[in-house]
């Protein structure tokens, strides 16, 4: 039963910008379990919203954040500009993770001791440095996002870590998840990894196609089974009280 959902956008400063987030919050007046949500390298788009609103409906808190000072990157160019050197450097993915998640800390009707961050792409990324940094979160999910980082801190992860990736995903192929996987299970993460076959980059973002670049594609029943799996990972690790 969908349940009524209040949002509304915040504005906050992370990476030298302006970043616009997009804050959604469940019926009632308690406190709940929040969720931080990271977008595509492209950026905060209408996808994430409805996300964001979808966690809203669930009982949860939920922020979509902001990558680009409130611009969704279209060009193929300009977002591999700005997002490629933003993957290579893990202290600027972690400013841009922490600015959200104090944002999210701050809302009145997040419980702070229930956090999870999920993220795609780049997003997916930073919600990792967050674990690395050694916040306190209780899930991580990552879509295409299998960026492995700085020798020795994913030991500084201690929640769950989910990841999803496309079988025929070039830009995170077989090589980057075995790196991936390698370097959770070295660190003694409690780790899972769903290949979807078949599918390719950004498999789980209706408004992506080939256009961007090759090996970029919607795969609509993959992104259904991506987002179940990332809600049965939350109510695992939030466990969510019923919505008032």
């Amino acid at each position: 039963m969908t349940t009524t959902v209040t949002t509304r956008t915040v504005a906050y400063p992370a990476d030298d910008l302006t970043m616009t987030g997009h804050l959604a919050l469940p019926a009632g007046a308690g406190r709940r379990p929040a969720v931080l949500i990271g977008p595509e390298g492209v950026g905060l788009s209408d996808v994430e919203r409805r996300r964001a609103e979808a966690l809203a409906e669930l009982g949860y808190v939920a922020l979509a954040f902001d990558l680009h000072g409130g611009r969704c990157l279209e060009d193929p160019e300009e977002m591999l500009a700005r997002c490629m050197p933003l993957l290579g450097d893990p202290g600027r993915m972690r400013d841009i993770g922490h600015a959200a998640l104090d944002v999210l800390r701050a809302e009145p009707r997040t419980d702070p001791d229930r956090i999870a961050a999920i993220g795609y792409g780049t997003g997916g990324a930073v919600a990792l440095e967050l674990g690395r940094a050694g916040v306190g979160l209780r899930a991580i999910a990552t879509v295409n996002g299998l960026i492995t980082g700085r020798p020795g801190e994913a030991a500084h992860i201690r929640c769950p870590v989910w990841a999803g990736v496309g079988s025929e995903d070039p830009i995170m192929p077989p090589a980057q998840r075995d790196a991936f996987t390698a370097e959770m299970q070295a660190a003694g993460v409690d780790w899972r990894l769903v290949v979807y076959g078949g599918a390719l980059h950004a498999f789980h973002h209706p408004t992506v196609g080939h256009t961007v670049r090759p090996g970029v594609g919607y795969h609509p029943r993959h992104a259904r089974r991506a987002w179940h799996d990332i809600v049965d990972l939350l109510a695992e690790c939030l466990c969510p009280p019923a919505t008032e």
